[in-house]
């Protein structure tokens, strides 16, 4: 079983008596917190009433990404907490990805954590970018030009780009409207030399895969905006990279489960 947790939602992939898995999204109760939503599903979901031994947690929170070379386990949770100091009180877990040369540093909230092993004698915790950064890895080169690679989902958006094997660039921003992710997206553009005619954005997520008609509104500003300054935007249709694509599926456990 899979389980993610994201800022706002919370999902479950689970196997089903086939070869094939089924994908059941929850509906998170504001004001309520993660751990007591978690806790009230397995209460209350008939597709949890029976659970594996196993569980793998993908967690979309906060990351800090340290060169593979420089990694100290013992000191993940003091950089953890000196780049995060509001996640002091929640539980720092670490993610490998040797492919990138990087380890990827994140947190989980210590009575979901609970909540979780208490449910699953094994459980691994994983970072949801980590698909999300491979599988767009493998874009950076094709065609000419560099890219900068922008993922929109649950009012954050992370971007990222590539050298060679390495990050050249990460990092997240809280967007509360379409002109903010504008903002964020064209200045990380100038401050990485990026050249408007060459160069491309790569633009992946729920704003660009759930055709809601606020999505549709806000994507329509958005990419109306960015093109008064970029000559190449580039939207990724789920369908071009993937096989299967269960409703409302975010883009990351896409990436994670859905190969082509």
């Amino acid at each position: 079983m899979t389980i993610r947790v994201g800022r706002g939602t919370l999902s479950f992939y689970i196997p089903n008596d086939g070869a094939d898995a089924d994908f059941f999204p929850y509906v998170v109760k504001s004001g309520v917190s993660m751990a007591a939503n978690l806790r009230e599903a397995f209460k209350t979901s008939d597709y949890l009433m029976q659970v594996p031994e196993q569980a793998t947690v993908m967690v979309d929170g906060d990351v800090l990404l340290v060169p593979l070379s420089l990694f100290d386990e013992s000191q993940a949770s003091e950089m953890f907490f000196h780049s995060f100091p509001s996640r002091a009180h929640e539980s720092v877990f670490h993610e490998p990805v040797a492919d990138l040369k990087v380890v990827a540093v994140s947190s989980v909230n210590k009575d979901l954590r609970m909540v979780i092993e208490d449910h699953f004698p094994t459980v691994a915790l994983r970072v949801a970018m980590v698909p999300v950064w491979r599988h767009l890895q493998r874009r950076a080169f094709a065609g000419k030009g560099q890219k900068l690679f922008g993922y929109v989902h649950e009012r954050r958006l992370d971007l990222f780009s590539f050298q060679q094997n390495r990050f050249s660039f990460f990092n997240s921003f809280d967007i509360r409207h379409t002109f903010d992710a504008c903002y964020f997206l064209l200045y990380v553009w100038n401050q990485l030399h990026l050249q408007a005619t060459k160069d491309e954005l790569v633009l992946v997520g729920d704003l660009f895969q759930n055709d809601t008609p606020t999505n549709v509104e806000e994507r329509e500003k958005m990419l109306a905006q960015l093109r008064r300054f970029l000559q190449h935007i580039h939207v990724i249709d789920p369908f071009e990279d993937f096989d299967a694509q269960p409703k409302g599926m975010p883009y990351d456990q896409q990436a994670l489960f859905f190969k082509k």
